[in-house]
């Protein structure tokens, strides 16, 4: 366990400080282990103070995971690149499957989280945001690859790829985070990318990123 110096900082850095220690604690000890008092040592900090900030540990709770799931989607699109669609896309989807988005603690923590969506309606908002940003940014990608290629598609159509390939993505990025040296001797982007290629009717010989 490592506990955070605290200093005087920014308002706003000391909520990201907060959510950090939160996440730190989840990771480790589960939501239930993620107490305020907790929260509060790790970071160095009064519990006082993260009631300042958060009214209580369902809004600290909710600020991490919005944190979180954000963090996800700003690593996967970092991959994306400059160029072409086909090139970003691509880039987008070895970001997805590899290091540090595809790790073990991210898994982890997205477990805890996810657990609680049927039952909380903020956390379910905030998992939904996350799965639009996520889905809009592959469904954008998608989008102009089909209009790079010259191939028909509806919105309708466009967004349904755009569906199940975030489901594929989600499912490799569990398997990976998971599946330790099983998965550590296969080249799991080209088969992520291969996998894509065939959905979106792509010869996947041509998709790769440049």
């Amino acid at each position: 366990m490592t506990r955070r110096t605290f200093h005087h900082e920014p308002e706003a850095v000391r909520q990201n400080d907060l959510i950090a220690a939160t996440l730190d604690c989840i990771a480790e000890l589960g939501l239930a282990g993620a107490t305020v008092r907790e929260v509060a040592h790790r970071a160095g900090v009064s519990p006082g103070l993260i009631r300042r900030y958060f009214d209580n540990k369902e809004r600290l709770v909710a600020a991490a995971y919005r944190s979180f799931i954000s963090g996800l989607t700003a690593a996967a699109a970092a991959g994306c690149g400059q160029g072409s669609a086909h090139s970003r896309l691509a880039g987008l989807i070895r970001a997805s499957v590899t290091a540090p988005v595809a790790d073990g603690r991210a898994v982890s923590i997205w477990a805890a989280f996810i657990g609680t969506v049927n039952s909380d309606p903020v956390m379910a908002e905030t998992h939904r945001e996350g799965y639009r940003a996520f889905r809009d940014l592959v469904e954008q990608l998608v989008g102009e690859i089909m209009a790079e290629r010259g191939i028909p598609a509806s919105q309708q159509a466009i967004r349904q790829h755009a569906i199940v390939l975030n489901a594929l993505l989600d499912g490799l990025w569990i398997e990976i985070s998971m599946g330790g040296d099983d998965f550590s001797r296969l080249d799991v982007v080209r088969m992520a990318l291969n996998s894509t290629a065939v959905l979106l009717g792509i010869d996947p010989a041509e998709f790769k990123e440049y």
